[in-house]
């Protein structure tokens, strides 16, 4: 295997062989691109399997929207969005690796128990039990960088040196994870382009995302329909297609490990040329 692994369970994930892609899956009313299109569980599973047709390596399921100034939904509220949805996906594709986006210990155990093998923690572990819980499922486990939460992340974000002090928090909850008992080997750092930035804070990022390898584990990052794209392009959020392919193929050049993405088709053809051209498997 030719990069860093992500290993947790039974499965292990080369995420230096090419980009992977990770596919949205927002089982949720009020996400900020496509609140409401899979509040139907028959919905979102056929979306989903759309996903893998068309090139996701991962699907990451969420009931409860993290756009800015969102407000928190209950732990039985979010279960009841996204459990039937990855108990009905377990059941269909066994073999792809299904996540559960939250940040609440207490949704992650209830998914993870019923077929999800990954936690897209938002918070990186602020919920005490949340490293506990990954740990005793042998999970993997996504964790980021958010400044504040998401009902106030925007409001006037500010930092000393963005790059670095996303790097420590990074760093930091990297090994809290660790001393928990979550494997090394488990955990996937994800900078958070979006959460608590602002446009030049999430350009710095972007244009220094090598700078996060050094931290010894997979890289992702979640581009997709954000707003920065939309600044840059005075575009709204159905209007990002392009700028969101610019984004990918910038990281995927710069080597970022994983993409988070809303429009796999589109995105995964966009890796696949710029991995090849890079010298990866066409």
């Amino acid at each position: 295997m030719s990069g860093p692994i992500w290993s947790f369970g039974d499965r292990i994930l080369d995420c230096g062989e090419r980009t992977l892609i990770m596919g949205i899956v927002n089982c949720t009313p009020d996400s900020f691109s496509d609140g409401g299109m899979n509040m139907d569980p028959e919905i979102a599973v056929a979306s989903a399997m759309q996903m893998l047709a068309d090139g996701a390596d991962i699907l990451d399921v969420g009931g409860e929207s993290t756009r800015p100034g969102s407000d928190p939904v209950s732990v039985d509220e979010e279960l009841r969005r996204v459990l039937p949805v990855i108990e009905w996906l377990a059941r269909e594709v066994p073999d792809v690796p299904l996540s559960v986006d939250t940040m609440k210990a207490e949704v992650a155990h209830a998914a993870l128990a019923n077929g999800a093998c990954i936690v897209n923690d938002v918070t990186a572990g602020r919920d005490p039990a949340m490293f506990a819980t990954v740990a005793e499922a042998r999970a993997g486990i996504v964790l980021m960088h958010m400044l504040g939460e998401p009902k106030t992340m925007q409001d006037e974000p500010a930092y000393r040196d963005v790059v670095g002090q996303v790097h420590s928090y990074l760093k930091e909850r990297t090994r809290a994870a660790v001393a928990a008992g979550v494997p090394a080997e488990a955990v996937v750092i994800d900078p958070g382009i979006g959460f608590g930035k602002t446009l030049e804070h999430n350009l710095a990022v972007l244009r220094a995302v090598g700078s996060f390898f050094d931290i010894g584990r997979p890289v992702l990052v979640g581009p997709s329909r954000k707003r920065f794209i939309g600044a840059l392009l005075d575009a709204e959020v159905g209007e990002r297609l392009g700028g969101t392919a610019g984004a990918v193929a910038w990281l995927a050049a710069e080597g970022c490990h994983i993409v988070r993405v809303h429009d796999v088709r589109e995105m995964a053809q966009a890796v696949k040329v710029v991995d090849a051209i890079k010298g990866g498997s066409a």
